[in-house]
């Protein structure tokens, strides 16, 4: 049913633009009409700043169970991932498909639109396969769905605990044995209207190299997202080199995995050849700063990265916090600590991040954006609140990513309907309930 919303704040071609109404049709924006002083009869009246919906490019579900206990104490990324995999341990496609919609729900809270799932949990305890064997992809698929945001579901080729070292036992949920047979069960997902489906190389040390075409020409031929974690640890680095003689990013060009539509997630610790060879290759690269200071990963060269050639977007990977605009923020503000100057990324290219990048990133070029044809989907930051009151709307923008949180946003709306009103979640009734219930189920207690 065709529906106008009325937008009090609209960010429209990089800048805020005062009373812009958005007629939407078959969930779409059928028009955009400027100098609309005022609400019309009958359109839905959006508050605040009204933005594209933002895109997390970089979501591992379960890992939201850790929040709070993983803090509790010190180490580094390889105690972190221990206390992973036993939640990993724990999970079915029943208690995954709670833990991911409450997630989900979540992200919709703090107006994502469009989740990119980093999904490697294929089988059941010891590597046995479900009767189906994407029974925990389809989890996550309907969790997407029943939260009302869209999924792209990027499966993820996971084989070998390091290099040349078969999977732990933890790990043989992650494994099909081999790349081809990853390839077998990738390929009987199915897209619909939110969900598309992608690829993903876990990492090198996970994906051996004479597998890696494998996934890469799986991409190819169906025109897909395919994502790599590539050198978040320095150990991985060393590792690599030890093996194969080169960097994970120079490994992974031999192999053909670079490329426009693949993103590098994290790309923490690269020499000056790798920016090259990322950026060369117009590879985007998946920045997820919360996650990274939360396990100490370091800060990456994003601006480099930037500078040759590699489109950025923003990820919240383990979900320490689920908040787009303070991924934003952090990716400006971390790079100020590292170099001790201000101003690395103006408050419009950090939303493209987060909106436009983000959703390219995901195989979702058309979305990110307001524009006729565009998907209707739409995130309104209200600016009377104790973190947004005070500057002009004029400077919505730079208000939203250097002040607002996910707890600013007011409204989301997906293919032109309410998922989030006035801060509350349309379909998941009490989502921190279904949090708290979700994670009890598969956590230690405290």
């Amino acid at each position: 049913m065709p529906v106008t919303y009325w937008a009090e704040h609209l960010w429209l071609e990089d800048r805020v633009v005062p009373g812009v109404a958005l007629d939407v049709a078959d969930g779409r924006v059928a028009a955009v009409r400027r100098d609309v002083p005022a609400p019309p009869p009958g359109a839905e009246v959006l508050r605040g700043f009204t933005l594209p919906g933002t895109a997390n490019a970089h979501s591992h579900a379960f890992h939201r169970a850790l929040r709070g206990h993983v803090q509790a104490g010190s180490g580094d990324f390889w105690t972190w991932r221990d206390q992973m995999y036993r939640v990993a341990d724990r999970l079915t496609p029943d208690t995954y498909h709670a833990l991911a919609r409450a997630v989900y729900a979540e992200m919709a809270l703090a107006g994502i639109t469009c989740v990119g799932e980093f999904h490697y949990l294929h089988h059941a305890p010891g590597g046995r396969p479900y009767d189906d064997p994407n029974a925990m992809g389809r989890a996550l698929v309907a969790a997407a769905a029943e939260a009302g945001v869209r999924v792209t579901l990027l499966d993820t080729c996971y084989l070998s605990a390091g290099f040349g070292e078969p999977p732990t036992r933890p790990q043989l949920r992650f494994s099909d044995g081999t790349a081809e047979a990853w390839a077998e069960r990738a390929g009987a997902l199915t897209q619909d209207a939110t969900t598309r489906v992608g690829a993903a190389v876990h990492s090198v040390r996970a994906v051996p190299a004479d597998q890696l075409e494998t996934v890469a020409r799986w991409a190819e031929e169906r025109r897909a997202p395919l994502h790599v974690h590539l050198s978040e640890q320095p150990a991985e680095n060393a590792a690599c080199r030890d093996a194969h003689g080169r960097t994970p990013t120079r490994l992974l060009a031999d192999h053909g995995v670079l490329g426009p539509r693949t993103v590098a997630v994290h790309a923490t610790h690269l020499t000056g050849e790798d920016v090259a060879d990322l950026g060369g290759a117009a590879t985007g690269v998946c920045m997820c700063p919360t996650t990274e200071r939360d396990l100490a990963d370091g800060i990456g060269p994003a601006v480099a990265l930037q500078d040759a050639g590699s489109p950025l977007s923003l990820g919240s990977d383990s979900h320490a916090v689920i908040d787009l605009f303070e991924e934003a923020r952090a990716m400006e503000l971390d790079e100020r600590l590292r170099t001790r100057r201000r101003g690395h990324w103006s408050a419009a290219r950090l939303l493209h991040a987060a909106t436009a990048s983000g959703h390219a990133a995901l195989g979702w070029p058309e979305a990110g954006r307001i524009a006729v044809g565009a998907p209707a989907d739409l995130t309104t930051v209200a600016l009377d609140t104790v973190r947004t009151a005070g500057p002009p709307p004029s400077l919505a923008a730079e208000t939203a990513v250097h002040a607002a949180s996910a707890a600013d946003v007011r409204h989301t709306v997906v293919a032109g309907r309410y998922v989030v009103r006035d801060g509350v979640h349309t379909t998941v009734p009490d989502p921190a309930a279904a949090l708290a219930s979700a994670i009890a189920a598969v956590t230690d207690p405290a």
